[in-house]
């Protein structure tokens, strides 16, 4: 039979033993680990078959379970060390080659684990970490010289005995939970956590918490404990009170070998736990009085501000205190709004206190904060403070009982009439006063007011009409000041309403139309009137024809369409195109009733089919005469025969400049005008050139024999230089004339001169001089010098032949 042969030490037949190297001891990863002196030899399992009846068939006995290799992690070595010996029923007789395949073997993580290829022992190459593979699964092979497989493959599982080589660790080095204050023991704080790498089905990676401090220990040592197993932290005793300790600061312990501080590795966190706020400090103010004082009549002013004291926590709604006002202050002149940084209360007044009915306040105020208290805690005696307010008094204006007041009249009131009284009284009944009135706004300047009583009467007539009434109604502002100090001054309005009367007559509307000369059916004006008064004296209109002159009813007739309204129309077919002035005498409804002549203007003119007006008609009718069309067109004309000459004026004076010859030839005239010097050539294809004919050549030669044609202004001519005229040495009276004359003639004929303007010198003398030098001029002369010659050169010369030529004289 096949079978597979191991020691009895890697079996462990002693099932019922353990022993302190076995994996489920607690203790074992602190022992040695001792490799096993005899490693198991593993043979390949083969199929033994027996024989049966003579179908053929044959029993396959069941192969040997391997089991597993178990290796310690982190072991020392040394390496390779020996771990199993592969063997094949077959090598005795042929040569087998053994081999492995597998993660750890030939696929990653590779080398660590190989097999001598002849004697079949198994090595592990290196030391093991349980944490970064715990197990590898291999493959066993066994082939011949020709690679032929002679056995199956056979399964090897190594597991990577765990020893307790990591810590536990926290998943936060520090940790914030927090209980309110006053919890009760048992209350649940928070839960800390901590893990540990090494195999957690044994005592290596089993955790176990423990407090190891307590900061402050007030008001016992041991506020809270953990649970070892879970870490939770809970309170296990009374006393908690934010106001006395607001904070713990709790060193936690994690240790794995299930807490054992002999065997395990230990590792602290640290709980910051925060004592949260609860109302159970009720707000009390600091004093049991305060008092204050306002000035009367005067709003949004703080009287005094309410001081509280409050231990809970700052800014939150157990410390936020909430003043009432319970009492001595029915009518609501006073609120308390909290400061929302200092927490106190500030007295405010909201509504206008009067000194002359309430010279003081006395009020009770309580404080409460915006969240309840908490169970079980009473309110203070110091929440309920008293408050007393002294009013002050004040100069008050004087006050218009009735304001705005309203008095109705009829317009047209004369000068002179008394209105009504409008006086005003002042509340300041402490003290006496007298009171003055004046006007403030009179629109119309219709009004005037005693300055003693306040009587207002007329200056002038109402007009209901006017511009300054607004709905019948008309407006002045009246001003009422007493004599305290300061002094103090009120204001009232008077209202006037006007009842209108029947003063204005009606006007017609339009006052301008047109018809055409021909009575037609569409051929009437529809005419109104306007009324500046009011119901019931407008309308209904009555619109008639005057009797006279007879004309105006002979070719004109009204019909009525209603009450405001009426239509005015030809009696006669035709009436000659022109302007004509209709009168029509208008009537209102009034009581008595007013009536207006009125003028409407009506161009008559000849319409087309459609009966509007023509052209021709429109001038026809617009009531110009033949002379006043003749005046026109004579204007007409004169004003283009003026525009005519000036044309022509302008353009006789354009020929007269062009015809007025220049002081120089107008083709030397570059005034204004482009002069085209000579072309530079044709940019970079045109550099080439020779320098040396802008130079003074050596030799003439080749300009002498050039032949004669036309010469270039910009070439020198070789000719003799032009012989200017020399100034004979004795003088002569036409000398300067003729020596100047010379000069010129020489210069034109120069063909050496250049193209261009230049400087000609006129003033050569010569070679030579007579006189040795100008001193030679002086006023001791012997006399014998005749200078009458300069009287013959001219006026500019007399001024010297009188100096000069006074012969003895001088």
């Amino acid at each position: 039979c096949v079978c597979v042969c191991t020691c009895a030490r890697a079996l462990g037949r002693n099932e019922g033993k353990r022993s302190l190297t076995h994996p489920s001891n607690p203790y074992f990863t602190r022992q040695m680990v001792v490799w096993d002196p005899q490693p198991r030899v593993i043979k390949f399992s083969r199929r033994h078959q027996r024989g049966s009846s003579a179908n053929g068939l044959r029993r396959q006995k069941r192969d040997w379970v391997i089991p597993p290799i178990n290796v310690p992690e982190n072991s020392r070595g040394p390496f390779p060390h020996m771990l199993v010996r592969i063997r094949s029923d077959q090598d005795k007789n042929d040569g087998i080659r053994y081999s492995i395949t597998g993660a750890g073997a030939d696929q990653p993580p590779s080398g660590i684990y190989n097999i001598d290829p002849i004697s079949g022992n198994m090595f592990v190459t290196q030391p093991l970490d349980r944490e970064e593979k715990a197990s590898f699964h291999l493959r066993a092979h066994a082939v011949d010289m020709n690679g032929n497989q002679v056995e199956n493959p056979v399964d090897l599982y190594i597991y990577v005995i765990d020893m307790n080589d990591n810590r536990p660790e926290f998943q936060n080095q520090v940790y914030n939970g927090s209980v309110a204050e006053g919890s009760k023991p048992g209350s649940s704080v928070m839960q800390v956590t901590a893990t540990d790498s090494d195999d957690s089905t044994t005592a290596n990676g089993m955790v176990r918490y423990r407090i190891l401090s307590q900061i402050p220990e007030t008001p016992i040592s041991n506020m809270f404990t953990i649970n070892s197993e879970t870490g939770d932290i809970v309170t296990v005793a009374a006393g908690l009170d934010r106001e006395k300790v607001s904070q713990y600061t709790v060193i936690v312990q994690a240790t794995d070998m299930e807490g054992n501080n002999n065997f395990g590795l230990s590792n602290t966190a640290t709980a910051l736990i925060c004592i949260t706020d609860i109302n159970d400090n009720p707000p009390e103010l600091t004093v049991r009085t305060f008092s204050g004082e306002v000035p009367e009549n005067k709003v949004n002013v703080v009287v005094t501000n309410l001081t509280v004291v409050d231990k809970d926590q700052p800014h939150s709604p157990n410390w936020n205190a909430v003043y009432r006002i319970v009492s001595g202050d029915p009518s609501g002149h006073f609120t308390i709004r909290t400061n929302p940084i200092t927490n106190e209360g500030m007295l405010t007044v909201v509504k206008p206190v009067d000194f002359e009915m309430n010279r003081a306040f006395m009020l009770t105020v309580v404080v409460s904060n915006q969240a309840h208290l908490a169970s079980g805690i009473q309110s203070s005696l110091q929440s309920t403070a008293g408050v007393t307010i002294s009013v002050q008094d004040v100069n008050e204006p004087p006050v218009f009982p009735v304001n705005p007041k309203m008095i109705r009249f009829e317009e047209g009131v004369p000068a002179g009439t008394t209105l009504t009284v409008f006086s005003a009284q002042d509340p300041d009944h402490f003290i006496q006063q007298t009171v003055r009135y004046s006007k403030l706004s009179d629109p119309a300047n219709w009004l005037k007011i005693n300055r003693t009583n306040g009587q207002i009467t007329t200056m002038a007539l109402l007009d209901r009409e006017s511009m300054y009434v607004k709905n019948n109604m008309y407006e002045a502002t009246f001003l009422a000041f007493d004599n305290g100090s300061p002094q103090a001054s009120g204001t009232g309005t008077l209202q006037i309403y006007l009842i209108d009367v029947n003063d204005n007559a009606p006007v017609l509307i339009p006052r301008e139309a047109q018809i055409c000369e021909h009575s037609r059916p569409n051929s009437k004006i529809n005419i109104t009137a306007s009324d500046t008064d009011a119901d019931p004296n407008v309308g209904p209109f009555v619109f008639e024809l005057p009797t006279f002159p007879a004309s105006i009813r002979r070719n004109w007739t009204i019909s009525r369409l209603n009450g405001d309204y009426a239509q005015l129309r030809l009696r006669i077919s035709y009436l000659e195109a022109g302007v004509y002035e209709i009168p029509v005498i208008v009537s209102d409804s009034g009581n008595p009733p007013l009536s207006n002549r009125s003028t409407i203007r009506i161009k008559v003119c000849p319409c087309d089919n459609n009966g509007d007006c023509s052209a021709t008609g429109a001038v026809a009718a617009a009531g110009l005469g033949t002379g006043a069309i003749i005046a026109i067109l004579i204007c007409i004309i004169i004003l283009l025969s003026i525009v005519l000459l000036f044309v022509v004026w302008m353009k006789r004076r354009e020929k007269e400049r062009q015809a007025k010859p220049l002081l120089i030839d107008p083709e030397d005239d570059v005034r204004d005008n482009i002069l085209k010097y000579d072309e530079e050539g044709g940019g970079e294809e045109d550099q080439d050139y020779d320098l040396s004919q802008l130079q003074q050549p050596e030799s003439l030669d080749h300009i002498i024999t050039k032949p004669t044609g036309v010469r270039r202004v910009d070439e020198r001519p070789v000719v003799a230089e032009s012989q200017y005229p020399v100034r004979s040495n004795l003088p002569h009276p036409g000398d300067i004339g003729d020596f100047i004359n010379d000069g010129l003639r020489a210069a034109d004929n120069d063909p050496t001169a250049p193209p261009y303007d230049s400087l000609l010198v006129f003033d050569y003398e010569g070679s030579g001089s007579t006189a040795g030098s100008v001193s030679s001029l002086n006023s001791s002369s012997s006399g014998q010098q005749d200078y009458d010659y300069l009287n013959d050169w001219g006026p500019r010369f007399k001024k010297l032949a009188d100096l000069y030529g006074g012969g003895d004289d001088d």
